[in-house]
């Protein structure tokens, strides 16, 4: 469908592309901004390898505060282990590292389930000072139960997530976790996330400090939507994101039928498949009690198909 974007802002800070080559003005101060650094393999056969290597000699390593790995190459065919292994090599002068993002691709570059990934929980062993991490494309990815004791945000980007990622991750230990976004994806990608899978998490025993919670992009969005009106994690929640999905009035009737979610400060629902009056009943539910809700980018299916002409945001 629509596909992911490039990032803006990752770690608190403007996203800017490193360039081995110079047009003479003053690079950034390295802790002001993530760094991105991606070669573009149609334009340049330089490898990944060197240009990492001049921006660890043309930056100052020691204050990057916030690193965004973007292309590596052909990224359908190379996986990310190459671009994680320099990366970790390199972590005695990446001192100050936070924030890394593995996969910052934009469908021209390859599509999200082109993206092939690796053992991404690596960099969390190598860097225990990270308060935030990110990950695009779940084709190979590798996310065996983790431990680590400084993580606040994780983003699991794919259009197909599977679920032995989505129990590793609920699976690690993470105590400082607040924010923790997955993007599930469709079945045709690898997509097989299901409600036991995510059962754990809607217990709210998994991760104490989670205030944020996207479960998203998923063509189960209605099925997840009932969960979650009777999910014990969500009265600690400020933030619900059942965006990018399905949902219809199924879902959001569910929602509106469950625990009370007038403590939240957003419900974001934008990309639905809601009818008017339903999107009606939620605001009229929601808004008047200061929660802020999502409802844009109303949706039709294609078609003549009803709820299976439904679709994700991001897919292939």
């Amino acid at each position: 469908m629509y596909g992911a974007q490039h990032l803006h802002e990752f770690g608190g800070l403007p996203v800017v592309d490193f360039q081995h080559t110079s047009d003479g003005g003053a690079r950034p101060a390295a802790d002001a901004v993530a760094w991105r650094v991606s070669v573009d393999p149609y334009d340049d056969d330089r490898p990944w390898e060197e240009e990492f290597a001049d921006f660890l000699d043309k930056v100052d390593p020691a204050g990057v505060r916030a690193l965004v790995i973007g292309q590596w190459g052909e990224a359908y065919e190379e996986t990310s282990a190459v671009p994680i292994g320099l990366v970790i090599a390199a972590a005695d002068r990446l001192a100050s590292l936070e924030a890394v993002f593995v996969g910052d691709l934009e469908a021209e570059q390859a599509e999200i389930t082109w993206i092939q990934q690796s053992d991404v929980t690596l960099l969390l062993a190598a860097f225990p000072a990270l308060t935030e991490f990110g990950v695009r494309g779940g084709s190979e990815l590798v996310f065996p139960p983790a431990k680590h004791e400084r993580l606040r945000a994780l983003t699991v980007q794919a259009g197909g997530l599977p679920a032995e990622v989505v129990r590793g991750v609920l699976d690690s230990e993470l105590p400082a976790l607040e924010r923790l976004d997955l993007w599930l994806g469709v079945s045709a990608y690898e997509g097989d996330t299901d409600l036991a899978d995510l059962a754990p998490l809607l217990a709210g025993t998994r991760f104490p400090r989670l205030n944020h919670l996207g479960v998203r992009n998923s063509e189960i969005q209605n099925e997840i939507a009932s969960a979650v009106a009777s999910a014990p994690l969500v009265a600690q929640l400020r933030v619900l994101d059942l965006s990018n999905g399905t949902l219809g009035d199924e879902g959001a009737a569910a929602l509106l039928e469950g625990q009370p979610l007038t403590h939240l400060e957003l419900l974001d629902l934008h990309h639905h498949f809601l009818s008017d009056a339903l999107a009606e009943r939620v605001r009229s539910a929601l808004e008047p009690h200061g929660v802020r809700v999502d409802l844009s980018e109303k949706c039709e299916p294609w078609g003549d198909r009803g709820a299976e002409g439904r679709y994700t945001a991001v897919s292939e």
